[in-house]
Order: C-alpha cells, then structure tokens, then sequence
C-alpha cells in the first residue's frame, strides 16, 4: 500500500519522523517532546468531550 492510500494519522507520523530525522533531533530529545505533544492532544480531547 502506498502513502498516498494510508489513513491520515500514517501520513502525519511519517511526516514527523522525517522532520525529526532531517533535523537529527537525538532520540530522547523527541520522545520527551512528543509525550508533551500527545499529553497536550488528549487533554485537548478530554476538553472536548
């Protein structure tokens, strides 16, 4: 299967790990990050519900 046919959330996570990559953010520095990131969007959920 190709990108183009992924679900939306394949193709944002790709993304990501591209900019990461391309910007040699350092493992651990991204993991950090990304768990601010994903705390901030499920209580941006939680809000909306």
């Amino acid at each position: 299967m190709g990108l183009e046919k992924a679900p939306d959330h394949v193709k944002l996570a790709v993304d990501l790990i591209e900019l990461l990559e391309t910007n040699e953010i350092a493992p651990d520095v991204a993991v950090e990050a990304l768990r601010l990131v994903l705390n901030d969007f499920e209580n941006k959920l939680s809000a909306a519900e």
